[in-house]
């Protein structure tokens, strides 16, 4: 499975209405989790049926395609499942009991609801929350990939604007040659890591070189008045801050794990102790 991501472009009463439709996912999965909670032996196709329950009584939750409503329960029953399968393996200490969802910032559609241009440039969501036409822009190619091979399409919402997901059912191959050699790694806080042969790559700590500057912006926002426009905006500045950090932390690493991984036929290494953290 291959997930592309694009950047978004609309109106804001588009993003309006993405909000509005992450709000009922939200919506649908937390009510999918107290129903499961106020009833015995439910059942991943009772969470499918009330999900249509709830598009009766509730008509925000109907505009909403059929297809995400049922995404939604899936995601209820997927902490449901995973609370389960703790019980049985009978995991020591907290099990993982499924919790409401306060802060949501995804919406999934499955194969229904959203219609790509067949420049592949822009997505249409028809249901009936509004979202309607909004450009994509991304490095990606879509054409090599038929629309039938799309099974999701994620509506995520970022710091920095909302991005879309193309779930693709694809297995992807590299060809890559054998180079006989084998390595050890020793990942640890002052060396991001050292292998066998001796090469100590440094931290490079993005988050503590990036200290000062989200110090000041935390400090923007405790100054800002709650509920004001002003806060809202201090902290759209922060959050981009920390998404950048984490942008740096996953590049910094794919970029890493592939050198070694085509350096290397065989790679063994000890991971950092749980208590430990990168910075």
């Amino acid at each position: 499975m291959l997930v592309f991501e694009f950047k978004t472009y609309g109106k804001s009463s588009q993003f309006a209405a993405v909000d509005e439709a992450i709000r009922t996912a939200k919506f649908i999965r937390n009510s999918c989790i107290r129903y499961w909670m106020d009833n015995q032996k439910v059942g991943q196709n009772d969470l499918q049926k009330y999900c249509a329950v709830l598009a009766k009584e509730f008509p925000f939750a109907s505009e909403l395609n059929s297809m995400a409503r049922q995404a939604s329960a899936e995601r209820a029953w997927s902490s449901i499942s995973r609370f389960y399968d703790n019980c049985k393996r009978k995991v020591t200490g907290k099990k993982g009991f499924p919790q409401f969802q306060k802060d949501c910032r995804s919406v999934e559609y499955k194969t229904s609801g959203w219609q790509l241009a067949s420049d592949r440039k822009s997505i249409t969501f028809s249901d009936k929350k509004g979202i309607g036409r909004l450009k994509l822009k991304g490095t990606r190619d879509l054409n090599f990939y038929q629309i039938s091979q799309i099974k999701r399409v994620r509506l995520v919402k970022r710091a920095d604007g909302i991005y879309v997901q193309f779930c693709i059912d694809f297995n992807r191959t590299e060809n890559t040659k054998p180079t006989g050699n084998t390595i050890g790694l020793d990942v640890g806080l002052k060396e991001y890591y050292t292998d066998s042969n001796g090469l100590m790559v440094g931290n490079p700590k993005f988050l503590l070189r990036s200290e000062k500057v989200l110090k000041r912006s935390g400090r923007r926002v405790s100054r800002k008045a709650k509920n004001s426009k002003n806060r809202g905006k201090a902290r759209q500045i922060l959050g981009k801050r920390h998404l950048k950090i984490s942008r740096q932390r996953k590049d910094h690493a794919v970029k890493l794990a592939r050198c070694v991984v085509q350096s290397n036929d065989l790679i063994a290494y000890v991971g950092a102790s749980p208590c430990r953290r990168q910075i």
